[in-house]
């Protein structure tokens, strides 16, 4: 048995959330996939740019400008840049949209057929991540989102598989999942390594220390409802084969769960408080020790995360975001250098 199993593009799709949803819906968050979508979506989420398309907004953004500071091309006027912005509109996907955030109490959290955009979690409201009330803030997170575009890319959604360079192969359709949203306790989330339908590891999903996590009993409920769960709910059912990675949300009881979503065993799949060699090995053990639990046992702990946010690559100060708007590089950068020199000038005074 080699550390990775084989991967092919059959297997892959297997693990974008219409292929699995409908057979774990009683055992799942309340999801809806929407597609198709609509022609220039994709065009919309590769473009060049942070841009709403028109009528997603729930309240029309009052702007300050006189019409006369506009250009016909939608920039500020008297700027350099004579290049037109592209505008996109998508009234029924919209309309859509808003009969699911309806159904599901107002929000949803938004993802892609394998990714949701949680490097741009800290866009809107960081409370509540990912939370969106309107079609415009499910389009601002995927806009904002480096993470949604492996989505985007067949040879990124394929990599590592043996068939990839088969064109005659199977191929995918871009989807929008929408699931309902409700604040969760990130200390109840797992992440669960299974390989030839053997439970073989179980840790935190979420690398905050937890100190009721550090408790014996605890961690003993953990570990036998979570190998109950999945060999009466999971194991035999997922027809994506033998070899997954699949996500879990503890009931407040810590006696069931919900699946959260199903990853490939594969490279790409953060293997977390684990390394890839560490669950081989495990995966030759004797069933009876399996599957073994790691948490967060200390602050001082290596994975242990720090005050820093996660994501932190794709941040931007939220006061850059709304300066940049209508502004080429060289703009942008004058009129940042005047703010700061500005509040550094404020500073001194104090």
């Amino acid at each position: 048995m080699t550390v990775f199993p084989p991967l092919t593009k059959a297997t892959v799709l297997a693990f974008q959330t219409s292929s699995w949803v409908d057979l774990f819906s009683s055992i799942t968050i309340k999801t809806s996939v929407i597609r198709p979508l609509p022609k220039d979506f994709r065009e919309y989420l590769e473009s060049d740019g942070i841009t709403i398309p028109e009528g997603s907004e729930n309240v029309v953004a009052q702007s300050s400008l006189s019409d006369g500071d506009w250009s016909e091309q939608g920039s500020v006027a008297g700027s350099d840049d004579d290049e037109p912005v592209a505008k996109y509109s998508f009234p029924e996907l919209d309309s859509q949209i808003r009969l699911i955030m309806a159904a599901y109490g107002g929000a949803v959290f938004p993802k892609l057929n394998w990714t949701s955009p949680k490097d741009a979690a800290w866009m809107l409201n960081p409370s509540s991540p990912l939370k969106c009330t309107s079609p415009s803030d499910v389009y601002l997170y995927l806009k904002s989102s480096d993470f949604v575009g492996h989505d985007l890319d067949p040879e990124m959604v394929f990599d590592g598989c043996e068939d990839q360079e088969d064109s005659d192969g199977p191929s995918y359709e871009l989807e929008l999942v929408l699931k309902k949203w409700y604040p969760i306790d990130r200390s109840r989330e797992f992440r669960c390594f299974v390989r030839d339908d053997v439970l073989v590891g179980i840790c935190q999903r979420d690398t905050n220390f937890y100190e009721h996590l550090t408790k014996d009993e605890t961690r003993s409920l953990i570990r036998e409802n979570v190998s109950a769960f999945f060999r009466d709910k999971v194991k035999g059912e997922f027809l994506g084969g033998p070899n997954y990675i699949f996500d879990i949300l503890l009931t407040r009881s810590l006696e069931s769960a919900h699946i959260i979503d199903f990853n490939p065993y594969a490279p790409r799949t953060d293997a977390l408080l684990f390394t890839y060699e560490e669950l081989h090995t495990l995966s030759s053990c004797s069933p009876g020790s399996l599957p073994e639990l790691r948490v967060i046992t200390s602050r001082s702990h290596p994975m242990a995360s720090r005050n820093a946010p996660a994501n932190q690559h794709n941040m931007i100060p939220r006061e850059a975001l709304e300066l940049s708007q209508g502004r080429d590089i060289q703009e942008f950068h004058a009129e940042w250098m005047e703010q700061v020199q500005a509040a550094a000038r404020q500073d001194s005074k104090s």
